[in-house]
């Protein structure tokens, strides 16, 4: 069976996987851009622009993120800042005509909206079930390959909760956010099953691999 996997989500130092406030200009909250500063200068980021960039460890945790993956979820404040109903159909996300994903997409939404396609075969569904749903759906289009939990953190969170994650990637920040969304407080990892199997530090972050036991 496809994993669910999570893959270069960044935290602060204090634990946050955003800051405060998210809005059309600060699209991570107030200071979330800061946590990120890491994967900018990567290859695996920087070819998504048709450049070049930085290859190293950093590179390496950024381009295990997009190997053998068939689809991908995540929540609706990742895909854009419109609350409550839409208002129309002309918000496409944060990513311009060619989004990074290259497969189906599904946005847990409890307002319902048409699937559309955008260049480079990314396809976006909105699911109004919710997360089960999702990965049911995100499964059958995924076929053999892995499914990505893009974010944000409540959808992590409720994945983690329900032990949905199979393995983890954080990359943890030299940045003080001070306050924003917790990724992890409250959680008992352990009690739930996880581990920490592989941490790596590099000058800008240090990762870390966070896998399920095998039961």
């Amino acid at each position: 069976m496809s994993k669910l996997r999570v893959h270069c989500f960044s935290l602060s130092l204090d634990g946050f996987g955003a800051g405060p406030n998210q809005d059309l200009e600060h699209p991570l909250g107030i200071g979330g851009t800061a946590l990120h500063e890491w994967v900018f200068p990567t290859r695996t980021f920087q070819q998504m622009f048709g450049k070049d960039g930085e290859t190293g460890v950093d590179d390496d945790f950024a381009a295990r993120g997009f190997e053998n993956l068939g689809a991908w979820i995540m929540g609706r404040n990742m895909f854009g800042p419109v609350r409550g109903p839409w208002p129309d159909e002309s918000w496409k996300g944060w990513w311009g005509d060619v989004p990074p994903y290259h497969t189906d997409v599904f946005v847990l939404t409890h307002h319902a909206r048409p699937s559309f396609t955008m260049e480079g075969d990314t396809t976006f569904h909105f699911v109004t079930g919710g997360l089960h749903e999702a990965i049911e759906r995100a499964r059958k289009a995924a076929g053999a390959k892995d499914i990505r939990l893009g974010g944000g953190v409540a959808t992590i969170r409720e994945a983690l909760k329900e032990r949905l994650v199979d393995e983890m990637h954080v990359a943890v920040s030299p940045v003080l956010l001070g306050s924003g969304e917790p990724l992890l407080a409250g959680l008992d990892l352990p009690r739930l099953g996880y581990r920490c199997a592989e941490s790596v530090a590099t000058p800008k972050v240090t990762h870390y691999m966070i896998t399920k036991n095998a039961t």
